[in-house]
């Protein structure tokens, strides 16, 4: 049995201790938003925070990660900071097809809780590990902007 805190409730587990988180979150504690993508941790889909860290729920196994908190896409609006982005994302139009989403504004989030103001060097190093296929990285750059301002503001 697996102890884990996801988004603030601690819920336990009968699993596998190697079992990826991705496959825990999605299909036994019905999280949805949290993507499959590659499979490897390459492409990022999968982000979620663990201690307020993004990690690759794919690659993780859940033992990795008993004793910290996870927050998933789910969830990350009910920060300020989380907020302050899912709003840009809305405002600046950065969804197409919308897969990759959930994955970069985990990996946004992320960035603004750790650095307030990131420069463009900051926000490439942060979101270099998020792919998207239809290539909305111009407004995605845009979106973390406008956050970090708004988040500022508060």
């Amino acid at each position: 049995m697996i102890t884990l805190e996801i988004n603030g409730s601690a819920r336990e587990f009968a699993v596998s201790p190697d079992m990826p988180l991705l496959w825990l979150l999605r299909d036994l504690a019905r999280l949805t938003g949290t993507k499959f993508g590659c499979g490897i941790g390459l492409c990022g889909a999968c982000t979620v925070h663990a201690n307020g860290e993004p990690i690759r729920a794919c690659i993780t196994p859940v033992s990795a990660v008993a004793g910290r908190k996870l927050t998933t896409i789910e969830a990350v609006g009910g920060t300020p900071t989380g907020q302050a982005v899912q709003q840009a994302w809305l405002e600046l139009g950065v969804v197409q097809c919308g897969y990759c989403q959930s994955g970069q504004i985990m990996s946004a989030a992320a960035l603004l809780a750790r650095n307030p103001q990131p420069a463009d060097a900051d926000i490439d190093a942060a979101m270099a590990g998020n792919l998207c296929r239809c290539g909305t990285y111009d407004r995605i750059r845009a979106a973390i902007k406008r956050a970090a301002v708004r988040a500022g503001s508060r």
